[in-house]
């Protein structure tokens, strides 16, 4: 904390962005400012609410780059969210990008679904709320217009060709012409002009039902409400047919959500919703997302209105669009709408919230009761992972009100058991975890959960009370022949508990088993690559942490090192001796 006490005391008074981290050096948020030095001693003075109190207690270290600029630091900041993915970065960490309708820059065009957007001659429309509605739209138009379906042209006609939904130009010659036509219509559409489609879809249902081709009719009959659902999103329009994007955010309780509009050619088409938790300034978090919703991927509008408060300069210099902030008429009716829909959408997240935390308390109290103890607000989940008892570890959750506490998790390698011996294993971690409990006077979990049957839960059991004297109920979860949590095991000797399969106390056990056992396998992977990596190279004379992770860039694999001649070696910068070096142990580990 010292340390970190005299590098606040350096900051700058510039605009740049900060990367805090915890104590394994690992990137867990970043942030951008116009002035370092007061945002990021923020963090350190002053109450905060709990959420962001638990961010700042992993912080052990951070390190700032300072920028020309505010627009710099907010591209600066997508970059580095991109490169370390942090964990409190919530609302960008997915990387999420949205789905757009592509028509094909081909001399035979296609219709096709695509989320990245590229400079290649070809037509973006979007973006869709979904993927599925996306394909729904495109369904609808390979229908309408025969273009080419196939990615590769075929040899012979396909069954589309046969259907009349493509013009084979596999075999047929199309005029240009065609192809242009065809692409203006549903250029037309996808910008919002369905009356024209929807009367001609209409007159062949009729003509349909007239001939009595009620398969037929049903079909266009479909085609026509979808269209018709389109077009009831589309009561807001304009007249002079500007691509605009329109923003709105509702901000409480330290969680956002944003809410955007998409109006393409003076219509009102799509609309997408982002809802998260967020750690900075509400204004700035809501300007890093909107950067990241255009950075790279989303195609820009002509136009992007944002609600009052918010500073435009820098990001219509890092756009290059036009952005503005409306204070009359329908445009700012358009922004008021946008935020009013977010208020109501947080507003419904909060309300599920609460239904799935009073879900959640019934079900630890409902748990207590079924087991014959008091409600187990804290619990304590234990799982072991090997392979054939090779690489051995130990992993525990803490679930604290039916909420994951993850600052408590701990690792286990095991130390003190040969081979596959999970009874074993369980013994030493369940000793070393609560032997530190009693010395450092930490918590007591109400409840011990073990991933087992009988012989873990005795082991458990047998330790707690004959070895260190402490009386913790202890269960167990078996799982059946298909490896799923299927029964609850307690007490000693153990019997099966009443409980059912579907109940909510059953799915939040098979939650605490799911996780510990995510984190025990994920630890033991780790564990495993690390040492496969080490036994090979370690003990090479002259290869150290640097050489090691430059040999398996490059090569890739142990494998591929093995195979490699001296030649190989010296592209990377490593001399003759120290490769011949390698390559003999590596040969003679492999003899072994």
């Amino acid at each position: 904390m010292k340390e970190l006490k005299q590098k606040l005391a350096l900051l700058p008074d510039k605009p740049g962005c900060y990367l805090m981290k915890n104590g394994d050096g690992e990137v867990i948020y970043v942030g951008k400012a116009k002035v370092l030095k007061n945002r990021v001693r923020s963090y350190f003075t002053g109450s905060h609410d709990s959420k962001t109190q638990r961010l700042v207690s992993e912080i052990r270290d951070f390190e700032y780059i300072v920028t020309n600029s505010a627009s710099e630091a907010l591209l600066l900041e997508c970059n580095l969210i991109k490169k370390h993915n942090p964990r409190y970065n919530v609302m960008l960490k997915d990387d999420k990008t949205y789905p757009y309708i592509k028509i094909t820059n081909e001399t035979h065009p296609r219709l096709e679904i695509t989320r990245k957007v590229k400079r290649d001659g070809a037509k973006y429309f979007g973006p869709y709320v979904s993927a599925g509605a996306a394909q729904q739209t495109k369904k609808l138009l390979d229908k309408l217009y025969p273009l080419r379906k196939c990615k590769n042209i075929p040899n012979k006609v396909c069954l589309y060709y046969h259907l009349g939904q493509c013009l084979a130009p596999c075999e047929h010659d199309v005029d240009v012409a065609d192809y242009d036509d065809m692409i203006q219509e549903i250029t037309r559409f996808l910008n919002g002009g369905h009356d024209e489609i929807r009367e001609q879809l209409h007159e062949k249902m009729m003509q349909a039902s007239e001939n009595l081709e009620f398969e037929k009719a049903k079909e266009l009959r479909d085609q026509i409400r979808y269209i018709d659902s389109i077009r009831e999103k589309q009561k807001i329009t304009f007249n002079d047919h500007i691509d605009r994007d329109v923003f709105g955010y509702y901000a409480d309780k330290g969680w956002m959500c944003i809410q955007v509009f998409h109006i393409r050619q003076g219509k009102l088409l799509e609309r997408n919703v982002t809802i998260f938790p967020y750690y900075s300034d509400e204004k700035d978090d809501f300007l890093s997302y909107v950067t990241q919703f255009y950075h790279e991927q989303n195609l820009r509008p002509k136009e992007i209105y944002l609600p009052e408060g918010v500073d435009t300069e820098d990001l219509q210099d890092l756009l290059g669009v036009t952005v503005r902030v409306p204070k009359r008429g329908l445009k700012k009716q358009l922004v008021d709408m946008a935020i009013e829909n977010a208020e109501i959408a947080l507003e419904e997240k909060f309300k599920m919230m609460e239904q799935n935390e009073a879900r959640t308390i019934q079900a630890i109290e409902n748990l207590g009761k079924i087991l014959g103890i008091q409600m187990p607000r804290r619990i304590e989940a234990f799982d072991n992972s090997n392979i054939q008892g090779v690489d051995p570890v130990s992993a525990m959750v803490v679930f604290i009100d039916g909420k994951p506490e993850r600052s408590e998790y701990r690792k286990y390698k095991i130390k003190t058991v040969q081979g596959p011996d999970d009874y074993e294993s369980m013994r030493e971690v369940i000793r070393r975890r609560y032997t530190r409990v009693l010395r450092e006077n930490l918590p007591l979990p109400d409840l011990v959960v073990v991933d087992g049957g009988k012989g873990q839960i005795s082991a458990a059991i047998d330790v707690l009370e004959n070895e260190l004297g402490l009386y913790i109920p202890v269960c167990g979860l078996a799982k059946d022949e298909k490896h799923k949590t299927a029964r609850l095991l307690i007490g000693d000797p153990p019997q099966e508990a009443n409980l059912k399969r579907n109940s909510y106390e059953f799915y939040l056990l098979q939650r605490i088993q799911e996780e510990v056992h995510r984190f025990a396998i994920t630890f033991h992977r780790k564990t495993r690559g690390k040492k496969m990596f080490q036994s090979e190279l370690d003990d090479i004379p002259g290869v150290g942490p640097k050489r090691k992770r430059l040999l398996l860039k490059h090569f890739g694999s142990i494998k591929k090192m093995r195979e490699a001649t001296v030649d190989d070696y010296r592209q990377i910068g490593i001399g003759d001796k120290l490769a011949k070096q390698i390559l003999k142990h590596l040969k003679k580990e492999s003899n072994a």
